[in-house]
């Protein structure tokens, strides 16, 4: 995960790699680690908390739609394919964000002067 975690945050401006908030598992048992290699803050969910992770939710939900639960078999796709629905979730628009799609934001947030 640290060395992933590394990869992404070196793509992005330092003003958008402050925190980060994951939920609870095993994943993340060595958080402190990630926040010393990348100056990150890393709060952790509380358990049973989802409103503590709305984005997480959400996103969750439309996954499901491209990979229903227990009928799926994750070893039919690879990368290629992953990514694919990554780039068609981020381009869907979101009531949250007035109908803006993440893409838009995120362009926002990287075009955003740094002060």
């Amino acid at each position: 995960v640290l060395t992933v975690i590394r990869d992404l945050f070196r793509r992005l401006p330092e003003h958008l790699t402050k925190t980060v908030t994951w939920d609870q598992g095993v994943e993340m048992a060595e958080h402190h680690h990630i926040q010393l290699a990348t100056d990150c803050r890393v709060y952790i969910c509380d358990p049973h908390s989802p409103w503590q992770r709305g984005t997480n939710e959400n996103t969750n939900g439309l996954l499901r739609d491209y990979f229903p639960r227990g009928r799926f078999d994750f070893r039919t796709i690879d990368q290629a394919g992953l990514d694919v629905v990554a780039d068609q979730l981020n381009r869907r628009p979101r009531q949250t964000l007035d109908w803006d799609t993440p893409t838009e934001r995120l362009n926002q947030l990287l075009l955003a002067p740094t002060g």
